[in-house]
């Protein structure tokens, strides 16, 4: 079996590196025409991600680990706290040269500069068709496309697209602030706006938060801002909230994010000989804390179907539903924390401590502890 995998994100990679596990041919081919250094922000890899992208080759020893999590109030009211298994907090850039350096390591084939434009499908085989005039022919198309995937569009061309969920998402570092951050601690505030923030080795503290926006910008809509604009309107949307407001004094400068983007479900995740994987097919939004941890278990999981299963279309069915319930209820409750970072009224700051003990801590937990057994056979 040879696979096509569309997109060199993270998702890609790691389904190249899957399937070579597995003893099953893979090229990955990235629209754009080089790799993404210096390109996005900062993510967390949850322990369940880390668990999947081992699996694959990765060691879990980059970025800086997290075992803790604070919830809070804008009056400094702790609200719930989470403690378990560290997470890894890192640079997008630097988790995608990981993954890159990897894939050359195991000599898969990543070609730049190959924008999917059509896809034709045969009883034997399936063909790709790039926008350079190129073609490239395989047993199965993977589409790791992400959030606005061509793949996804091909094989139902009535498949819904990324939904904006009304947010913004800035970050900067703060400098002798005076506010403290316990190392391998992250902390979340709900207040007049959501913020999160973690202490660096060095002393300083970085910081992201959501600003309530009706209208989507794009990130290089957003960049055309001053950024001393941007900075104006986040501390008049904070007011006097702590610790965002020691944090925006002592910020030189802020860095847009980009939108926060969902996905709805989609009803279709695979046709003939095409599948898709990670934020292509389920994109929970940030406010998971798992869209790349997500994204890694599903490129396991669909190698894994593809090893077992000697049929394609029952190994895809498989895959389908070993993944689309997990996902779903992850997306599910990362709308509703959206909800909650345009700002938490009295009764919702009342009620969140009850609600963090009793059911966020406990689905909290259960997702971080999730492990795809890669030895296993897979159960039809």
């Amino acid at each position: 079996m040879k696979a096509l995998v569309i997109g060199g994100g993270i998702a890609g990679p790691v389904t190249a590196l899957a399937l070579r596990k597995a003893g099953i041919e893979s090229a990955v081919f990235e629209a754009y025409d080089s790799a993404a250094d210096g390109v996005g922000g900062v993510l967390s890899v949850a322990p369940n991600g880390l668990a999947a992208l081992e699996v694959v080759g990765l060691r879990p020893d980059f970025g800086e680990p997290v075992r803790t999590m604070v919830m809070a109030d804008a009056q400094g009211h702790e609200l719930g706290r989470i403690t378990g298994d560290p997470s890894r907090v890192v640079w997008r850039e630097d988790l995608y040269r990981r993954l890159r350096d990897l894939a050359a390591a195991q000599r898969i084939k990543v070609e730049h500069g190959k924008r999917l434009e059509a896809v034709e499908t045969r009883p034997d085989g399936v063909t790709a068709i790039f926008t350079d005039g190129t073609t490239e022919s395989g047993d199965v198309l993977v589409g790791a496309d992400g959030i606005r995937s061509t793949v996804r569009t091909l094989i139902d061309p009535h498949a819904p697209g990324p939904e904006y969920v009304g947010l913004l998402g800035f970050g900067s570092y703060a400098r002798e602030s005076g506010v403290q951050a316990d190392p391998g601690t992250m902390y979340f505030v709900f207040g007049s706006s959501f913020l999160g923030y973690w202490g660096e080795p060095d002393g300083t503290v970085a910081w992201f938060n959501n600003l309530a926006v009706p209208e989507p910008l794009t990130t290089a809509e957003i960049a055309a801002v001053p950024a001393e604009t941007w900075m104006a309107r986040l501390r008049e949307a904070y007011g006097d909230d702590m610790p965002a407001k020691q944090l925006l004094a002592h910020s030189d400068t802020v860095i847009g994010a980009g939108p926060l983007e969902i996905m709805p479900s989609v009803p279709r995740w695979h046709r003939d000989r095409m599948v898709l994987v990670g934020d292509a097919a389920h994109a929970p939004s940030a406010s998971s804390g798992q869209g790349a941890s997500l994204a890694a278990e599903s490129a396991v999981q669909l190698t894994r179907c593809l090893r077992d299963v000697p049929d394609l279309t029952e190994a895809f069915a498989t895959y389908e539903r070993l993944r689309r319930p997990r996902v779903e209820r992850i997306a599910a409750r990362a709308a509703r924390t959206n909800s909650n970072k345009r700002g938490i009224g009295p009764i919702t700051r009342l009620l969140m401590p009850l609600v963090m003990k009793t059911f966020g801590a406990r689905a909290f937990t259960k997702d971080q502890n999730y492990r795809i057994d890669w030895d296993a056979q897979v159960s039809r």
